[in-house]
């Protein structure tokens, strides 16, 4: 790769070839990862969680569809308050362009349901087969009896997996003591007594889990999420995003252990960042839409660092203002001003409609014309 232009981040293209091998990253611990396992899994908890919570006799969040009232702790809704969904996704939309203006593509990283999920098959991976080195060279070895049992373990953990994730999000709509409590009896075998909405939602939920994290995987982070693609427009000199220090890490080269070439840079080219990559890529190529933040390059790095007695940071979190312009970066920006306004309004809004709304209104009026009369012969 070139030299980047001066005072400017180098932008890689990214391979979009959506035939491109399977990934197996490394899972490392660092500070970064840390972080990213409790948000990744609490998130996972409360969603998990949420179905089965009470609010005053009846489920604390339920949507129910087919007698389309819809309940969120003590407030219920009905079809006329659907515009509050759409302002309530204007506020998720609008919120996700201020946090991308101010750290990028954090939210891919940290909790976006897609690398959840994919987090959690990856390790079931790792469970059954081991580490990276080992599940790259089980993809490489030929079909056997051990091979094909292995692969079934896998693929029915995932099917539970998937299961549970369909069942869950079925039932904020059907709801817990529907989903759960309908049963008949087929010979001695208990079955499910669902209708066949139900069947069909579990179905493609199923599928859809199934796919995406045991399949798709980073393919939908590159291929497939828009948010991937027009991120990039919203960035500025002040996003704080994951780079690699190319002037202090170039030219990049192996060497021993406590001694530091004057003809090389800090970066020793163990390839750590890209073993580590749940997207593959290589972060020393500069700037890429398949980069999700996750900062995993980052923490591998870093324990290269301490290894080898060189500083951290050879790749971290910075702006571009900060790592090619040499200046500081401006955290309070009018762009950041603006949305945090507009959400202020919005949310202002929906507070003020909430708690001024009349949850059941009756306007009772005499009719003008007779309403009835009696005829005597």
């Amino acid at each position: 790769m070139s030299a980047p232009q001066p005072n400017k981040i180098p932008v890689h293209e990214v391979d979009l070839n959506a035939t491109k091998k399977r990934i197996h990253p490394k899972f490392i611990k660092g500070f970064y990862q840390n972080i990213r396992l409790v948000v990744m899994y609490s998130l996972l908890a409360i969603f998990l969680i949420l179905p089965w919570l009470r609010f005053h006799g009846r489920q604390a969040i339920w949507f129910d569809v087919p007698t389309q009232h819809y309940y969120i702790f003590g407030m219920t809704f009905l079809t006329q308050d659907f515009y509050f969904l759409a302002v309530f996704a204007i506020i998720a939309a609008f919120t996700l362009f201020m946090v991308t203006v101010f750290a990028g593509r954090v939210w891919c990283g940290y909790a976006c349901p897609q690398t959840i999920w994919t987090h959690l098959y990856q390790h079931v991976e790792k469970w059954v087969l081991g580490e990276r080195n080992k599940r790259i060279k089980f993809d490489k070895s030929p079909m056997g009896p051990k091979k094909i049992a292995k692969r079934s373990l896998i693929y029915f953990i995932w099917f539970v997996l998937s299961a549970i994730t369909a069942a869950t999000f079925v039932s904020y709509v059907a709801g817990t003591d529907y989903l759960y409590g309908s049963w008949q009896m087929i010979g001695f075998i208990p079955f499910p007594d669902w209708p066949t909405w139900i069947w069909v939602s579990m179905f493609i939920f199923t599928f859809a889990t199934y796919a995406n994290a045991g399949y798709m995987r980073e393919q939908m982070c590159i291929q497939i999420c828009p948010y991937g693609r027009f991120q990039s427009v919203m960035f500025d000199k002040d996003t704080l995003i994951v780079s690699y220090d190319y002037e202090r890490g170039e030219p990049r080269g192996a060497r021993k252990k406590g001694t530091h070439p004057e003809n090389l840079g800090d970066c020793i080219d163990c390839t750590m960042c890209v073993q580590v990559c749940p997207t593959g890529i290589d972060i020393r190529d500069g700037l890429q839409v398949a980069c999700i933040q996750c900062a995993a390059c980052v923490d591998a790095c870093n324990e290269i660092m301490d290894e080898v007695g060189y500083p951290r940071g050879l790749i971290r979190y910075t702006t571009e203002r900060q790592l090619a312009e040499k200046e500081p970066s401006k955290v309070l920006r009018p762009r950041l001003f603006a949305y945090l306004t507009l959400l202020a309004v919005l949310c202002g809004g929906v507070v003020y409609a909430l708690t001024d709304r009349v949850p059941l209104e009756i306007d009772i009026r005499r009719d003008r014309n007779q309403l009835s009369s009696v005829n005597q012969q």
